[in-house]
């Protein structure tokens, strides 16, 4: 295999730690969703997965990796009179201000892979805009050459549409590319788009759940550069 080209992160559990970011303003969003109305709240979280007194997601919530456009269907049987694009737009404002939390520092980290000429970029199942609004405000938006969201254009994980835009917009062979994640949905994509796999521990998946579709599973990305380091020096060797 040629060396690594190019690295592809996800961004809710991967760049940012899920939970830590995630957890209170879910509860904030479904009490807002349920106009203060606490078991109503509470009913909304268990339709997404979510235990509303606990602030913890269920493994398989559509939160951890689905788009907004899925975790609205799961929302709407319980939101009379709402439509499908006012909800998802009201989420994804909310989602916007949401503060993340960076699973480790994140500026250091991208400015050494960036050195060492790799291409880097975020697909994520969030959308592009409110993606782009996280990245800039941790300082990090000019460090990616692509960014894409489940809306643009490019369809939505576990396909490989957005990994394989990425290789094309860079001029890259997907055998030379990295794709980063902490979901089964991650670890999909890149298979479906030839990539290597690695898996991170900073979501709400497993082990156990990542290792059987990912070449490398790591407690975090910074984690990552040594990975490829020795990547490299194996196949060099090889």
């Amino acid at each position: 295999m040629l060396r690594t080209s190019g690295v592809l992160f996800d961004k809710d559990g991967t760049l940012f730690d899920f939970h830590a970011t995630w957890g209170d303003w879910t509860r904030g969003l479904l009490f807002n969703l349920a106009g203060g109305d606490l078991r109503r709240a509470e009913l909304l979280g268990r339709a997404v997965g979510y235990c509303y007194d606990t602030a913890e997601f269920k493994p398989d919530s559509p939160v951890i990796a689905g788009t907004p456009g899925e975790i609205a269907e799961r929302l709407l049987p319980h939101l009379p009179g709402t439509t499908p694009s006012a909800l998802i737009t009201r989420m994804n404002a909310s989602a916007a201000n949401a503060p993340q939390v960076e699973a480790t520092p994140l500026v250091p980290l991208l400015g050494r892979l960036r050195a060492q000429g790799i291409r880097l970029g975020v697909v994520t199942n969030d959308g592009e805009t409110s993606a782009r609004v996280h990245l800039a405000k941790s300082g990090i938006g000019d460090l990616f050459d692509f960014i894409a969201g489940f809306d643009s254009g490019y369809g939505a994980k576990p396909q490989a549409g957005q990994l394989l835009a990425f290789a094309d917009r860079m001029g890259l062979d997907p055998e030379t590319i990295v794709m980063v994640g902490d979901s089964r949905h991650d670890m999909m994509a890149a298979r479906a788009a030839g990539m290597r796999a690695v898996g991170v521990l900073t979501g709400l998946a497993t082990h156990d759940d990542l290792a059987p579709l990912a070449d490398v599973v790591l407690d975090n990305i910074s984690a990552l550069p040594h990975w490829l380091d020795s990547l490299q020096k194996t196949e060099t060797a090889a």
